[in-house]
C-alpha cells in the first residue's frame, strides 16, 4: 500500500508539472520584462528572460536611424540574432510569449527562441508592449511563419 501511494503521488507531482505555464519574454528597455512579471504573477507561471548573446544599445534601438541595428535585422528575413541560453520548455504546456512591437512585428530574436526550441504540443499565447501598434501583424506573421504549432490570439499589455 504504502508503494501504491508513493507511485500515486509521484503522478499527481508530475500532472501538476505538466499544467504549469511559461512566460518567456525579450526585454531592452525593461517595458516588456514589467509586463512578463505581472503576467507570470496573475497566472502564477514561471518566469524565463530571452538574452541576446549581443546586448542591444541605446543606437541599436534607434530607429530613427536607417542604419541602425535593430531595422537591419528587421529588413533582414534571414536574421536571427543570438541567444544566450534555450529555455528548457519541457514541463509546460502553454507558453506565453512576449516581447515589444518592432517595425509593426516582434524582433527576429523571438524567431532565434522559437527555431531553438521544440514547441510541438505547445499551446502559445503571443504578448506584446507597444506605445501604439497592435499585436495583430506579429501573430499574422507568427501563424504563417510556425504554422504547424498551435498558436493563440495574441494581446498588448501597456
Amino acid at each position: 500500500m504504502k508503494k501504491l501511494i508513493v507511485v500515486l503521488s509521484l503522478i499527481v507531482a508530475s500532472q501538476v508539472v505538466y499544467s504549469k505555464s511559461l512566460v518567456a519574454y525579450f526585454s531592452v528597455t525593461g517595458t516588456t520584462k514589467a509586463a512578463a512579471e505581472k503576467l507570470a504573477a496573475e497566472h502564477n507561471s514561471q518566469l524565463w528572460r530571452i538574452e541576446e548573446f549581443d546586448t542591444y544599445t541605446e543606437a541599436d534601438l534607434n530607429w530613427r536611424d536607417s542604419t541602425c541595428r535593430t531595422r537591419r535585422e528587421a529588413m533582414d528575413t534571414f536574421e536571427r540574432p543570438m541567444i544566450k541560453i534555450c529555455t528548457w520548455i519541457e514541463p509546460y504546456d502553454t507558453i506565453y510569449l512576449g516581447f515589444p512591437i518592432w517595425y509593426g512585428t516582434c524582433p527576429r530574436i523571438i524567431q532565434s527562441w522559437i527555431e531553438n526550441n521544440l514547441l510541438d504540443g505547445k499551446v502559445l499565447i503571443p504578448f506584446a508592449t507597444s506605445g501604439g501598434s497592435t499585436i495583430d501583424r506579429a501573430v499574422a506573421f507568427l501563424r504563417k511563419r510556425y504554422s504547424d504549432y498551435n498558436w493563440q490570439d495574441g494581446f498588448v499589455i501597456k
